[in-house]
């Protein structure tokens, strides 16, 4: 049994505390908030992208409130620490948990450049304890399917590959979200996920060629990507806050293989991944599990209680989704193909 401490009770706060409440092997021990304490155990429910959720209970007698994090980190019961907390936070908390012992569960992106993040994965290369970016995406049914058809060739090489995560504008943290100087907008909030994925089965990029907009958050709002990648596959991936009110939130992917086609649609949950075979009917694919939250926890709990260090995703894979994002951004600038430098 893993002893675990929540810093951070927001949307994604309350995401992962009751996807905790589903993995074997996690205990609840502490929560940090500086604002949104519940003393009674009540945390009412909080609007995000992905959903909405009616709020989180908690065995108040069983789990320890803190408006401090630094008191959290003094509390030796306490052995995952899981930052959830707005972006400008994550490498002083990381840091600063790394060397109180515990191990650690960052949410993305772990800082807003890439000198920031060589922080944190120096830190933890010389910790003791574990630390793993939350890149729920790799744990995603959908998306684990993907990686898995892409590793096993079993529909041939990828020809085409196409991404796309699109949302309004959050609402639920205006506040943090809408400085793009520290939240880096929907680039690196957001369309990091997909920057991350394409890593994750075609290798690092070599450069980016990125078109994009910027209407809320001073930062990229909207971004289309042109990744060029080892093997010659046409990768490209989309972000959004630019989707006006009442659309709510998609994401998706459409990928051509040489002897598929697989078709990824969030808004379409009783079809939500299909496979298209020459000669052949639609096949609807149904991967198991539950969502990447519950998948990426139960991972570092798993890592954890068998003393291995996290390999889905690492530190320096949190570092490189940071750098891609930030070829990106630079390539909106500049208005023409940037090389992706760590």
């Amino acid at each position: 049994m893993v002893n675990v401490g929540v810093i951070g009770l927001g949307f994604m706060g309350l995401t992962h505390l009751k996807a905790y409440q589903q993995v074997p092997g996690a205990r609840l021990v502490a929560v940090c908030d500086a604002v949104r304490l519940p003393e009674d155990g009540n945390l009412q429910g909080v609007a995000g992208n992905i959903a909405s959720h009616n709020g989180v209970h908690l065995d108040m007698s069983q789990v320890k409130g803190y408006r401090d994090y630094h008191d959290m980190l003094a509390n030796p019961d306490v052995q995952l620490v899981d930052i959830c907390v707005p972006t400008p936070l994550h490498a002083p908390m990381s840091l600063d948990a790394l060397a109180a012992g515990k191990h650690v569960i960052c949410e993305k992106p772990l800082a807003r450049d890439t000198a920031t993040c060589r922080k944190i994965v120096e830190a933890a290369a010389a910790a003791s304890t574990f630390f793993m970016p939350a890149m729920c995406l790799r744990f995603w049914p959908e998306w684990s399917w993907l990686k898995d058809a892409i590793e096993s060739g079993r529909y041939g090489r990828v020809l085409s590959a196409t991404f796309e995560r699109l949302s309004e504008p959050p609402g639920w943290s205006q506040g943090s979200y809408f400085k793009g100087s520290e939240s880096g907008g929907a680039l690196l909030d957001m369309h990091i996920h997909d920057t991350d994925f394409v890593q994750f089965c075609f290798g690092r990029p070599k450069s980016v060629f990125a078109t994009g907009q910027s209407r809320f958050s001073g930062a990229v709002d909207h971004v289309n990507t042109i990744y060029e990648v080892e093997g010659g596959a046409s990768v490209t991936a989309e972000g959004s806050w630019l989707m006006h009110k009442g659309f709510g939130f998609k994401m998706g992917f459409r990928v051509n293989f040489e002897e598929a086609t697989a078709i990824h649609d969030s808004t379409r949950p009783d079809a939500s991944l299909v496979l298209y075979r020459e000669g052949g009917e639609p096949r609807i694919i149904q991967p198991p599990g539950g969502d990447g939250y519950i998948g990426e926890l139960a991972y570092m709990i798993e890592c954890i209680e068998q003393g291995r260090a996290p390999s889905i995703v690492t530190a320096e894979d949190g570092m490189a989704a940071v750098a891609i994002c930030e070829a990106e951004e630079r390539s909106v600038a500049s208005r023409r193909p940037e090389p992706v430098v760590i």
